[in-house]
């Protein structure tokens, strides 16, 4: 069935060049999402730091070439090869930014602690492949195009036997990784927010 969602959608690794478009595609995807709900909580100014964080985060990302996309720019995954899935300090630094404005500065030292907490309960063996963000443009949901940008690495794990974790911030996407062979984990709180799920993936 993948194979077959996958033929139907080009897909490829995403360029520096698609960040702008790929950034705002994933703002627009992940705006009503509890944890983007929880981190930047004045709606009004949501959307553009939204932006701005899927794009510092996909700069840092694709140098690894492992962040797939739809050919129409409207769906991405942002994957972190074996042994690169952790922050350094100069990356979780690099995200500052996003949160310059005073009625979002507030809110900063209660993200860090949740980015802090998730980082410390990530799985360090075996290797494995991290999927740090997957979105489509709600204008294009709903037509298989995240399924087809997942297996640009699910089938490399396959490929090479090599496992894959994620954490979703939404309760009602377990179903659809476990489509895709993930598994729940464990159930992490955020302080004085809202739930995630972490979630492995056995190769097959």
């Amino acid at each position: 069935m993948f194979r077959a969602v996958q033929e139907s959608h080009a897909i490829r690794r995403a360029t520096p060049a698609d960040i702008p478009a790929l950034a705002g595609a994933l703002a627009r995807a992940f705006y009503d999402d509890p944890v983007a709900s929880w981190a930047w909580k004045p709606d009004g100014l949501r959307l553009k730091a939204l932006e701005r964080f899927q794009a510092t985060r996909m700069r840092q990302l694709v140098a690894h070439e492992e962040v797939w996309c739809s050919e129409d720019l409207s769906c991405a995954a942002l994957w972190a090869p074996p042994g690169h899935w952790h922050s350094s300090l100069r990356e979780t630094a690099e995200l500052v930014p996003c949160f310059l404005r005073p009625r979002l500065f507030a809110r900063m030292p209660l993200v860090a602690v949740g980015w802090e907490k998730l980082e410390r309960g990530h799985p360090r063996k075996p290797p494995h492949y991290y999927l740090a963000v997957l979105g489509t443009d709600p204008s294009a949901q709903g037509r298989g195009i995240g399924s087809a940008v997942l297996r640009g690495v699910l089938d490399q794990c396959d490929e090479d036997g090599v496992g894959a974790f994620l954490e979703s911030s939404k309760e009602s996407n377990i179903a659809y990784y476990a489509r895709h062979g993930f598994r729940v984990t464990e159930e992490v709180r955020l302080v004085r927010g809202p739930s995630m799920w972490r979630m492995w993936r056995d190769p097959r």
